[in-house]
């Protein structure tokens, strides 16, 4: 098997089994602690840990936001990451921590720096203060990484070189993790999808209409189903790969046209793929920031986005990380994609 490709991989169901947590949970130092628990990734993990029979300690500027189940089923500590007593709160005597909260939208580097770079290094100061030997899962993202002139991807030794402010938060993020006096892990997934998630459901929702619009000019990208995300951090938080910067994603990356028309064939529908030119991506990003401006921030496309969408290619190569992790293989993008168009109907959202 060659890294990046995808042979010898086995295909993983979409819903994790009782017998990967059955592996996993036992050898997962508690108390556990996650940030980041009412996000999209957050939610599949807590319910995986509670599914393990882990009572996660949860982190919740607005415990409103969590699930039902999260809110009975763990014990949550109000705040957020610029909140010294409720991070110390948090973190006293734990054996794991997960570090998923951050932010992905923002008006500017300086909020998305104070965020992902700030908050990770107070979490981190309260560590050092109260759980010093716990084991730090940090969930970064592949924009720390930067595109990738390789369409095979760029491998987690490579050296770094994020192009918009909230890559370069993220890397920011990463060194304060690794300062932890404990043992610690980065994880960088790509784009992840699944039920739940409203970054890529924009792409269902096109295809389902049936014309999908993507950036002009060629560019090879690696995806998650959102389960082998949750897969790979709970092998880490089992201490699978201490010290380990690791890349998560399906090992054989794809066109972004040839991701769309897999996309819509798994939701049994056509659509046609229709490319924009650059200055039209760069002209919805201004649009975007305007109206960021203006206080709506959950508008997706900014500036920042728009380099992104822009920049080739966007994969990773995964292969090694998933085996230092133990992961014997991944969900196929025809399987995720149907459980999350299932879920998106079910749920009226496409």
């Amino acid at each position: 098997m060659s890294e990046g490709g995808a042979a010898g991989w086995r295909a993983l169901p979409a819903e994790l089994a009782a017998d990967e947590l059955a592996v996993w949970c036992p050898a997962i130092r508690p108390p556990v602690a996650v940030t980041g628990a009412t996000g999209f990734i957050g939610g599949h993990l807590v319910a995986a840990l509670l599914d393990g029979g882990i009572r996660p300690r949860l982190l919740a500027r607005d415990p409103a936001r969590l699930s039902d189940r999260a809110r009975a089923g763990g014990e949550v500590v109000t705040g957020g990451l610029d909140d010294a007593g409720a991070l110390a709160e948090l973190v006293a005597g734990c054996g794991t921590v997960v570090h998923l909260a951050g932010v992905v939208r923002a008006p500017s580097a300086a909020r998305f720096d104070r965020a992902n770079r700030g908050g990770t290094e107070n979490l981190v100061a309260a560590l050092a203060a109260g759980a010093a030997t716990a084991r730090l899962v940090h969930v970064s993202s592949l924009a720390a990484a930067g595109p990738s002139a390789d369409p095979a991807g760029s491998a987690p030794e490579d050296e770094p070189h994020p192009i918009s402010a909230y890559g370069r938060s993220k890397l920011a993020g990463e060194a304060a993790a690794r300062a932890h006096p404990g043992p610690w892990v980065v994880v960088r997934p790509p784009a992840v999808y699944g039920p739940r998630d409203i970054d890529v459901l924009h792409f269902f929702r096109m295809a389902a209409r049936g014309l999908v619009t993507i950036p002009a000019g060629e560019r090879r990208v690696s995806v998650a189903f959102v389960a082998d995300v949750v897969r790979a951090i709970l092998a880490a938080a089992a201490g699978r790969a201490d010290g380990r910067l690791l890349h998560l994603g399906e090992p054989a990356p794809l066109t972004v046209a040839e991701l769309v028309r897999a996309l819509a064939a798994s939701g049994g529908v056509r659509a046609r793929v229709v490319p924009v030119p650059a200055a039209v991506v760069r002209l919805l990003g201004l649009g975007g920031d305007a109206l960021h401006a203006l206080g709506m921030r959950r508008v997706a496309m900014t500036s920042d986005k728009a380099r992104e969408l822009l920049a080739r290619h966007w994969s990773a190569r995964s292969a090694s990380s998933l085996a230092a992790l133990g992961l014997p293989g991944f969900v196929p993008l025809r399987d995720g994609a149907a459980a999350t168009w299932a879920w998106y109907r079910r749920h009226g959202w496409v």
